[in-house]
């Protein structure tokens, strides 16, 4: 009898052993690979439409190759909207990307 209850003793901890190990999600490390990054660095960071790149500025919804090189060639703005005012880019595309954009202070 002693030997019987033994057996289901240590069957039933190499269950429990076994499923935790099984079950355990790690709770570090780096984040899953979703694929290639964009040229920005965080989706959440605004982009300066006076001091970004052609490639920082294709990242934005609407804006290709053309509309990049155009708000270069633009430079300097003294606020976004003047995206649209000056005619760089149509309405439809600045209301695509006006919370993606921001005209910061130069430095001094």
């Amino acid at each position: 009898m002693n030997r019987l209850i033994s057996c289901i003793v240590a069957l039933t901890f190499s269950v429990i052993l076994s499923t935790n190990l099984t079950f355990a999600v790690p709770t570090h490390g780096p984040p899953p690979y979703k694929g290639e990054e964009t040229p920005s660095t965080d989706k959440d960071e605004l982009i300066d439409i006076n001091t970004a790149s052609e490639d920082q500025l294709k990242v934005l919804p609407g804006i290709d190759e053309a509309y990049s090189k155009k708000i270069i060639a633009g430079r300097p703005y003294k606020n976004k909207t003047e995206l649209k005012t000056k005619g760089v880019i149509p309405d439809y595309v600045y209301q695509k990307i006006k919370g993606k954009v921001v005209v910061k202070e130069p430095k001094k």
